[in-house]
């Protein structure tokens, strides 16, 4: 190259991929979020049943969100009939006590509310905290649930049905749920502070005291 050549910037490749993930983002988001503008299942609606594979469990296969059963593709059995190892069932939680439900993809700083999750249950006995993850690679989130040495349960929803079924409009999104399945107040669209996430299940707790709930004696 000659010194009265114009240099070719050196960057353009670096545009070209950020254009690319711009576009990908932009699909992504599209895709999630609802016409309705709404994220998350109403205050006072009784959420939608699922079972799903355990992230680190040898269950395999989608989730299971069907109602009566024998609803195709939605699952021949009732979800909340299907339970056992390897399986995260929300019907079993909420049976047990209000539940925390984080619906995320497995990318970015989005599982980061899984650690936060963890921190808060040895605070909050009787309460069942929980993660789904969205699509994605299974072995990848299981590499996460084991590098992140988490203790709470990690589901897989392998074909993203609930993403539809729980107005997935962000990522992560946070759930409160009294017992027996009613959401007790609007999901959490974004990662929120440690401070607000503690209020929030605090006001979780007190509201289904309210409603007649008393964790069991450990």
């Amino acid at each position: 190259m000659s010194p009265s050549e114009p240099t070719r910037p050196r960057y353009g490749r670096y545009i070209g991929v950020l254009a690319l993930l711009i576009v990908i983002l932009i699909t992504i988001n599209t895709a999630l979020t609802k016409p309705n503008g709404v994220a998350g299942i109403e205050p006072g609606q009784m959420l939608a049943p699922f079972a799903v594979p355990l992230a680190l469990g040898a269950v395999n296969g989608d989730a299971n969100v069907a109602t009566p059963g024998n609803e195709g593709a939605a699952g021949k059995r009732p979800a909340c009939s299907v339970r056992g190892v390897g399986i995260l069932n929300i019907c079993e939680l909420y049976e047990q006590g209000p539940v925390v439900l984080a619906l995320f993809v497995n990318g970015g700083s989005c599982p980061k509310i899984l650690n936060d999750l963890q921190a808060l249950a040895p605070s909050f006995p009787g309460v069942r905290f929980a993660g789904v993850a969205i699509k994605g690679d299974r072995g990848q989130l299981r590499k996460l649930v084991r590098a992140q040495s988490l203790s709470i349960p990690i589901g897989f929803d392998r074909d993203g049905a609930l993403a539809a079924l729980y107005k997935l409009a962000s990522c992560p999104q946070v759930s409160f749920f009294y017992p027996g399945g009613i959401a007790q107040s609007r999901a959490l669209v974004a990662r929120p502070s440690p401070a607000v996430l503690r209020a929030r299940v605090s006001e979780l707790v007190r509201a289904a005291r309210a409603r007649g709930w008393r964790p069991r004696a450990q």
